[in-house]
């Protein structure tokens, strides 16, 4: 069984933030599978189960804040047993500009507190990421910046980033994660 984590923040005055392109992202993937399934609460969370291919696959969105979205992460993993192996996080990254992503498979939490929260929870660093770009304002105060909106062009890159970006998930089921970081990142303009 897989787990896939979308991280972002609850609420609508959340939904078009930078720190939410975890949780649009995975929206857009399942939109784009017809997975019509029903999110369930629980965990701290909203997560849905479905099969994709011959894999069994959870998708989580945390609902703690991205704060403490390790909490989610952790409650899901015990209650399914799942192995920390399987489990993919969807992140905004400051360090990749808008329209570029990142496949990784281990490292520092860079600064981002949901990461740091996950890492703390689960007691590794050692876990699967796709880290969407966000750019970086480096005159705003981060925090602001995290939590404001897309402009319009940058709304339009992203869509088509998630595009390519959900045959990077189609092919996360089939391919080695070296594979697919070899195939995926070089990618990147």
């Amino acid at each position: 069984m897989k787990l896939i984590v979308g991280l972002g923040n609850p609420g609508k005055e959340y939904v078009n933030t930078r720190h939410n392109v975890g949780f649009s992202f995975i929206d857009t993937y399942l939109d784009y599978k017809n997975i019509n399934e029903k999110w369930t609460k629980k965990f701290d969370g909203e997560y849905l189960e479905t099969t994709i291919g011959s894999e069994k696959v959870l998708f989580l969105k945390p609902l703690t804040f991205m704060n403490l979205s390790g909490n989610s992460v952790r409650k899901i993993m015990d209650y399914f047993k799942i192995n920390v192996s399987d489990i993919l996080i969807v992140s905004d990254d400051l360090d990749l500009n808008v329209g570029n992503f990142k496949l990784k498979l281990n490292g520092s939490c860079g600064g981002h507190n949901g990461l740091r929260s996950i890492e703390s929870s689960i007691g590794t660093s050692n876990y699967k990421r796709l880290k969407i770009g966000i750019s970086n304002d480096k005159d705003s105060d981060t925090k602001d910046y995290v939590l404001g909106n897309f402009s319009k062009e940058e709304k339009n890159t992203l869509e088509e980033l998630y595009k390519s970006l959900c045959s990077v998930i189609d092919d996360y089921f089939v391919l080695d994660f070296g594979d697919l970081m070899s195939k995926y990142n070089r990618k990147n303009r």
